[in-house]
């Protein structure tokens, strides 16, 4: 198992893993900024801290397969 990841890290990184890196990119931004606006509208309520952490956590990890359906590798 960890030969696998071992494997797919070196093809990651010499950019032969990915068929489009930039859609790839483009989705985990869209990802990130979802999660942060989430966070941040949800840190100027009352509640207490872990709990939008918990929320925007979740709401992102729901929103990713959606936004990573068409990821594609070589």
């Amino acid at each position: 198992m960890f030969e696998l990841g071992w494997f797919s890290a070196k093809l990651f990184f010499k950019g032969r893993l990915l068929r489009d890196p930039i859609h790839f990119v483009r989705q985990i931004a869209i990802a990130t900024g979802i999660n942060s606006l989430i966070l941040l509208l949800l840190e100027q309520t009352s509640m207490p801290f872990w709990l939008p952490i918990v929320i925007s956590s979740l709401a992102t990890g729901a929103t990713m397969p959606f936004l990573l359906k068409d990821f594609k590798t070589k």
